[in-house]
């Protein structure tokens, strides 16, 4: 018998000193656990919140047991915003004490903001059960009475097709429901259905976030950018989804034509600023084809291909493209002063003077200084045009360059020496003629002074000289051919 006593004493010692070292091996021992609990709370209250929720973690792995501990944690988590990570943990300290009306209190206030009026009522309804003269559940109850209600309402107005009025209630329903992604789709697709694509990006945006794997609204983004033009950030939009499932056809067919359309797009541009004005009109014209269905890439094709044109001085083309291109555009004001441009380059300076001003109303905190030098200049222009203008004077383009100057000023010159008029007055004129084209060529074939004139400065305006006088037509370097008073012999300098 004494036997007996002395071997079952030593069993229950033996399992006592397991218990010990489990403790030490599968869980934490109650001081352990004390002290996370003590250092989570002192770095919760600090703000240190992912320190503070590591330490509830160890918490809850020590004891599974323990109802605080998931509410506590529960706390931290709605603390850094994640809800629904809160959601579980309510759930399990609930199940462990029935009666914790704290957790019920707070497990219904996340589901009535996540939409879920009927679950969000019978928590309510369980603390007034046990309570019923707790103030914040009752005022809590009659919102989710009141939400369901408005629920209802908002859906029977969207299905009548009264967009509008499913807004106005649908703003009170989010007002309670900040966190119910299906308030939020119901609501962009009313705005969609109104034509304010911006709005619907605005309530989709946190519902990518708010419902897990969300494919369904990163292409519903990602075509609302599109359509907008804004294909960088489709393309963005467009790879969140196809990273959620690589095998989403709907987004793997949005995604190729994004993608294709942004490269030509891109690569249109990086020839712009390689001076490669001709390809870069090309790749536009085939991102024109590659979307022709919504008008904003057209648009912009046609501003970046009136801006290539003026670069390469193709006037008469520059003005067709970009007149176009106003017409789709009113209000685009790189458009009119690339078109200003266009007008400069054909010498309809008038016009020119014209497109800066209406592009510089467009321009409303006046912020742009090419528009303002721009204008400027074709004042300038104009105002140069009215007493001479050299190009005109050869009848050259503002592109002609040397050589092109020399053979139309060898050909008028030809054509008005005064030599070959015989009347007095017929001299007098051609001796006047000749002379503003010999201005001209000298003013066209100097780099100095031809960059003044295009800047609308006469550089042989007596006028814009200091200490310049003398009368209406200025020579290069005070020289007058007929000044010598006998006859001049017209002979061709070979520069």
């Amino acid at each position: 018998m004494e036997s007996c006593r002395r071997t079952l004493c030593s069993l229950s010692l033996l399992c006592v000193l397991l218990d010990i070292q489990l403790d030490g091996v599968l869980g934490a021992t109650h001081v352990e656990i004390e002290h996370h609990l003590e250092m989570g709370r002192k770095l919760l209250a600090a703000g240190q919140l992912a320190e503070a929720l590591s330490h509830y973690h160890s918490a809850v792995e020590g004891d599974s047991k323990n109802y605080l501990t998931y509410y506590k944690r529960a706390a931290v988590f709605l603390a850094m915003g994640k809800s629904k990570s809160a959601l579980p943990d309510l759930t399990k300290a609930i199940l462990l004490k029935p009666d914790f009306l704290a957790a019920r209190l707070q497990r219904g206030n996340i589901l009535l903001k996540q939409g879920n009026t009927q679950e969000a009522r019978e928590d309510f309804e369980a603390v007034l059960q046990r309570s019923p003269d707790h103030e914040e559940a009752r005022d809590q109850l009659m919102k989710a009475n009141e939400l369901e209600e408005l629920q209802e309402e908002a859906h029977a107005t969207y299905h009548q097709g009264d967009y509008s009025a499913s807004i106005a209630v649908l703003e009170r329903v989010i007002e309670i429901s900040p966190w119910d992604p299906d308030t939020r789709e119901l609501r962009a697709e009313c705005y969609i259905r109104m034509g304010d694509p911006q709005k619907a990006i605005q309530d989709l945006t946190p519902t990518t976030k708010l419902r897990n794997d969300n494919r369904g609204a990163y292409l519903k983004l990602s075509m609302l950018h599109y359509s907008l033009g804004d294909h960088h950030e489709s393309l963005n939009l467009i790879r969140e989804c196809l990273r959620l499932d690589q095998d989403d056809k709907e987004c793997f067919t949005h995604y190729k034509q994004v993608k294709r359309l942004s490269k030509q797009l891109d690569s249109a541009e990086e020839l712009i600023e390689q001076f490669r004005f001709q390809e870069a009109i090309s790749k536009y014209e085939t991102a024109m084809k590659t979307e022709p269905k919504i008008p904003l890439y057209t648009n912009l094709a046609k501003e970046r291909i009136c801006f290539c044109l003026v670069k390469l001085n193709s006037a008469l083309d520059a003005i067709d493209v970009c007149s176009e291109a106003h017409q789709r555009d009113p209000r685009n004001a790189n458009v009119l002063r690339d078109r200003a441009e266009a007008y400069i380059l054909n010498q309809e300076y008038e016009k020119a003077v014209e497109d800066y001003i209406e592009a510089k109303e467009f321009d409303s905190e006046g912020e742009r200084n090419d528009l303002k030098e721009g204008l400027e200049r074709a004042q300038k222009l104009l105002k140069v045009s009215k007493k001479r203008d050299y190009y005109k004077i050869l009848g050259v383009g503002r592109s002609a360059n040397k050589q092109e100057v020399i053979k139309a000023y060898r050909k008028l010159a030809q054509q008005w020496h005064p030599d070959n008029f015989q009347s007095e007055s017929d001299k007098k004129e051609a001796e006047k003629r000749f002379i503003d084209i010999a201005s001209a060529k000298e003013v066209l074939i100097d780099p100095e002074m031809r960059q003044k004139f295009d800047a609308g400065e006469d550089p042989l305006d007596p006028e814009s000289q200091q200490g310049g006088g003398g009368g209406g037509h200025g020579w290069p370097h005070h020289f007058n051919p007929f000044d010598s008073g006998g006859s001049f012999h017209f002979k061709f300098q070979h520069n």
